[in-house]
């Protein structure tokens, strides 16, 4: 009798524990996604090395972080994995950035690209922010306009501008039209 009392606790035991588990894996409140999101985005803004050619996006699903983008310093890539990791409540960090190549051809393409673009006029208004809202991305000679601009004509001239600068293959224009 008291070894079917033992092994009827034990088995109460396994079974409360197992509910504890399920109840601790549920899904985060719609407040705690809120907060994460804010956070990595925070987080990311804050790197020291983040310039006008990276581009970094991030999804979160629950309490996994998914990185996305392109970088052209590899240490950046493992900073932003690192700062989204220590998140409270972060359990999983995919870092999908990709390391672009290294190339003086495209580390020319960039400079004048940047010259371009910031350069103009009609962009200054954007070159006055800390974090450029147009970003730059250039891989063996394509270019990639990502970010946010205010008027679809910026987002037209930003394309224009970036097609006019010699040694460039192709432009991908990417700009989002974000009224302010």
């Amino acid at each position: 009798m008291k070894r079917k009392l033992t092994i009827l606790l034990a088995s109460l035991l396994t079974l409360i524990s197992i509910g504890l588990c399920q109840t601790a894996q549920q899904e985060p409140s719609a407040r705690a996604v809120e907060r994460i999101v804010k956070q990595v985005r925070h987080e990311l803004l804050m790197l020291p090395y983040l310039g006008v050619f990276d581009n970094i996006a991030y999804r979160v699903d629950g309490y996994n972080v998914t990185l996305l983008g392109q970088v052209v310093r590899p240490t950046l890539k493992s900073d932003a994995e690192s700062a989204v990791k220590h998140i409270e409540g972060v359990e999983k960090v995919d870092n999908q950035i990709e390391v672009l190549p290294l190339s003086p051809t495209d580390d020319g393409l960039r400079r004048r690209l940047f010259r371009a673009i910031y350069g103009y006029p009609a962009f200054e208004k954007y070159a006055i922010v800390p974090q450029k809202p147009i970003r730059l991305i250039v891989k063996n000679g394509h270019v990639t306009l990502e970010g946010v601009v205010d008027s679809d004509g910026d987002k037209n001239l930003a394309g224009l501008r970036a097609n006019g600068v010699p040694g460039i293959f192709s432009v991908t224009n990417n700009l989002q039209v974000v009224k302010p």
